[in-house]
């Protein structure tokens, strides 16, 4: 094994990464469940209002960001590890790439 692979293989760096990529897999999996809690309610509540929520379709925003922000993580488009290690996307917050 080449001293670079040794090196790689060895780093915390990549380890400590792996553990926080495996958190931010389950919370995605739990963000895109209220997401779709989200987009039913809304639904709903336009079909029976004859409008959408304003605070629903605000935090469905905020949630598709922050769901944006965890995939950016994940495949290495981004080192900056979402919240709660950084605020929570608001209407403020723009997405960013690369």
């Amino acid at each position: 094994m080449s001293d670079d692979i040794k090196s790689n293989v060895t780093s915390a760096d990549h380890w400590l990464r792996l553990a926080f990529m495996l958190l931010f897999a389950m919370i995605i999996q739990v963000a895109a469940a209220v997401m779709w809690v989200v987009v039913v309610v809304q639904f709903l509540f336009a079909l029976f209002t004859g409008s959408d929520n304003k605070n629903l379709r605000n935090f469905g925003r905020d949630l598709s960001v922050y769901i944006f922000q965890i995939w950016q993580f994940l495949s290495y488009n981004s080192d900056e590890k979402p919240f709660p290690f950084q605020d929570w996307p608001s209407d403020k917050v723009s997405i960013t790439q690369g």
